[in-house]
């Protein structure tokens, strides 16, 4: 994983969208999944992650056992 130094997100203007970690965010030991899933949203990261659709999909996928998202 790469870190981004503080230097360089003093002068980022919304810094969480890089940084990750979210509440709730769901962490897995990758190598135990059989389903590995990039989940994408067509816009800027604070409405992804507002959207209720979205949230619903995350949760849904990431109950399973065999799956991270």
């Amino acid at each position: 994983m790469n870190k981004i130094s503080d230097d360089i997100l003093y002068k980022v203007e919304k810094p969480a969208r890089y940084v990750g970690g979210e509440f709730n965010s769901y962490n897995k030991d990758k190598s135990v999944v059989d389903i590995r899933y990039a989940f994408c949203f067509p816009d800027v990261y604070e409405v992804g992650m507002s959207h209720l659709g979205s949230k619903i999909l995350y949760y849904v996928l990431n109950e399973r056992e065999d799956t991270f998202c």
